[in-house]
């Protein structure tokens, strides 16, 4: 458990470092294209700085945007003693902070973790969770998200979702300002120059389906470690198999769902199947479910 932890810190140094180069290579692109075939790298010092203010905002405020966009209400031992008491009997167990406690009025089975780290954490559990599963269900439910808190999952995948943010946005501009016929016009006799506008075009396309694809692998592989972290600290997997059917069963969405914050939660807060599901940032729950009773 602790060399996972280990594992998460690196791997998001090393995520950022990739993101940040697929986003200064987009800015140089984009600034030869613009017409800076002089200052091509103005254009990557722009989606540098870019992504830095983004990745600052979202790094130190996201938890807070997830929490007010997702309509969680923060709540006391004294609130709803049943809930925190069962969040701080696991917190105890796994020997780790307290996290913040929040309840989402939404009648939708759900639950999600948030914060830079365990310290400055926050745990969010819809009403329909804590009123229909049954104590070792929801037990398990909240062992997935203490296990996302101590892995550094929340934060490895707040960085990731900001970054992936960052090249969209950026590729929304490039096609934008290619629309409106702002780009440099090449000379024809400029072979060379024609061939870097035109990998330079198809790579600023491609990025954000890749960037969205490497997303989805990163968020799914989290959520079969949660499932197996938040096993072993209540050594019943039964209990989170459980909650997996009920949640699976459920027919209406979550009332206040994003596609933003849609990785956070336990399950995909939206109702995806066929075709739809390929895209999900959550694995199958069917497969889930399969290889949680296959640690019994």
């Amino acid at each position: 458990m602790y060399d996972q932890i280990d594992s998460n810190k690196r791997s998001s140094i090393i995520l950022i470092v990739v993101f940040f180069l697929l986003l200064g290579a987009m800015g140089y692109f984009m600034g030869v294209y613009s017409g800076g075939g002089q200052y091509p790298y103005v254009g990557v010092v722009v989606a540098i700085l870019f992504s830095l203010v983004f990745t600052s905002f979202s790094y130190f405020g996201g938890d807070k945007v997830a929490l007010i966009s997702s309509g969680a209400k923060k709540v006391e031992k004294t609130d709803n003693p049943y809930l925190y008491r069962m969040v701080e009997n696991l917190c105890i167990t796994a020997g780790m902070p307290v996290p913040k406690v929040h309840i989402i009025p939404d009648p939708a089975i759900n639950a999600f973790a948030t914060g830079r780290n365990p310290e400055l954490a926050s745990i969010a559990i819809t009403t329909g969770a804590i009123e229909k599963l049954k104590n070792e269900e929801l037990e398990g439910v909240i062992a997935h998200e203490l296990s996302h808190i101590k892995n550094y999952d929340i934060r490895f995948m707040m960085l990731v979702a900001v970054l992936v943010g960052s090249i969209a946005i950026m590729s929304d501009v490039f096609i934008r300002m290619s629309f409106f016929g702002r780009g440099r016009k090449s000379d024809s006799k400029n072979s060379g120059g024609s061939v870097m506008l035109i990998v330079g075009l198809v790579f600023i396309i491609l990025s954000p389906i890749v960037a969205r694809l490497i997303k989805l692998m990163i968020s799914r592989r989290r959520e079969y470690l949660a499932d197996a972290s938040g096993s072993l600290l209540t050594r019943y997997p039964e209990g989170l198999a459980r909650a997996l059917e009920k949640i699976a069963q459920q027919s209406q969405p979550m009332e206040k769902a994003s596609t933003a914050t849609a990785h956070l939660f336990i399950a995909n807060p939206f109702k995806s199947k066929g075709i739809k599901g390929w895209f999900s940032t959550h694995p199958p729950v069917e497969d889930r479910i399969k290889k949680l009773r296959g640690m019994a």
